[in-house]
């Protein structure tokens, strides 16, 4: 006589677990072809660099932001937010500060990219909760652009990057979506080390001027010198990089 047991909980194979894991594999792993080909282009062709323009002005954007919304976040008032076609940005705010917000609203900027970089990689775990993303950076953008983008070039720009995250968050497939946002992370990833030198600068020249730079101001609201401050905004980024990274690399294995 033949039996059938059933087979015990712990012997059961979750199919999920590796198509969830293989998704994320394939959503970095295309994220990277993708910047690759990119610098290849650029590399092979000189004309077609402009290709990648629009990342570098992603994270002048995403700098900006992340003074913008600090100074909201204390209570400040922002004027206007700029980004020129020279990757310069400035975000114009106002407010009653002590030395520790000067300070706060300062460092926000340069921790900007990899912040975002770390909750796009966060997002590009799952396609669902990629989409997600992409939907509320469409949404913030769009919010972003009505009360604090000031100048035309940042209109432009704000606007077509709001209109990309929209199609990509509620047309293209969760597949897409999830390499969107890996492919976000990397970039933000490169522009924080490729600017890394800003970090040791005491002056930053925009399309609005030179004005001391973020370590420089921070140096003025607390103690000096900058390039301490600079250093330790380097290593606070990598160590959020490295965050971000990891739980992308967790979610592959």
């Amino acid at each position: 006589m033949v039996t059938f047991r059933r087979k015990p909980a712990a012997a059961r194979v979750n199919l999920a677990a590796p198509a969830r894991r293989s998704g994320a594999s394939t959503a970095l792993y295309a994220a990277t072809a993708l910047t690759l080909l990119l610098y290849l282009v650029a590399w092979i062709w000189p004309p077609l660099a402009w290709l990648g323009r629009p990342l570098v002005l992603l994270a002048t954007l995403v700098h900006e932001l992340g003074h913008a919304l600090a100074a909201t976040a204390l209570g400040g008032e922002v004027d206007s937010l700029r980004v020129w076609a020279d990757a310069s940005g400035v975000a114009q705010h106002r407010g009653d500060y002590g030395a520790a917000a000067r300070a706060t609203i300062a460092a926000a900027g340069p921790l900007g990219p990899p912040l975002c970089a770390m909750l796009a990689f966060l997002a590009a775990r799952r396609p669902e909760r990629a989409r997600v993303a992409l939907g509320v950076a469409s949404v913030v953008l769009v919010l972003v652009l009505a009360a604090w983008v000031r100048n035309v070039f940042g209109v432009l720009f704000v606007a077509f990057l709001a209109a990309l995250a929209a199609v990509i968050a509620w047309r293209a497939s969760p597949r897409v979506a999830q390499v969107a946002c890996a492919f976000l992370g990397i970039e933000l990833c490169l522009s924080t080390f490729a600017r890394a030198d800003a970090l040791f600068a005491a002056t930053a020249r925009t399309g609005a001027g030179a004005m001391p730079s973020d370590a420089a101001q921070i140096a003025q609201a607390l103690v000096p010198p900058y390039w301490l401050w600079g250093g330790l905004i380097a290593l606070a980024s990598l160590a959020i990089l490295v965050l971000g990274l990891r739980a992308v690399l967790r979610a592959m294995r």
